[in-house]
């Protein structure tokens, strides 16, 4: 049984691709870091200094899209692109997970 197929990604600016493809890498690191998550210390501090290498190339990114004259984000657009590629899970990884329900508020 074939997966069932992902709706395509909008049409982006290889600078906008490589800003989303870049966004979501530091997106990943950080869930991996995230002190809210179950983990080792040793995963979290590769994830950290990894980090660095990911953030300077989604800076990059940006000033790529900077320097052609791409002065704008073109949110609605970009979020489409993100919620193909698995961002709303990838992202959630960054937040609070739930508060069980038998602990004390």
């Amino acid at each position: 049984m074939l997966p069932p197929e992902l709706p395509p990604l909008p049409a982006l600016t290889r600078a906008e691709a490589e800003l989303i493809d870049r966004y979501l890498d530091a997106v990943d690191l950080l869930g991996r870091i995230n002190p809210a998550r179950p983990g080792d210390t040793y995963h979290g501090l590769r994830a950290a200094q990894a980090l660095v290498a990911k953030a300077t190339a989604l800076r990059d990114a940006l000033e790529l899209m900077h320097r052609r004259g791409e002065h704008e984000v073109h949110a609605p657009t970009l979020a489409r692109a993100l919620r193909v590629m698995a961002g709303e899970r990838r992202a959630g990884r960054v937040t609070l997970p739930p508060e069980p329900e038998d602990s004390p508020a």
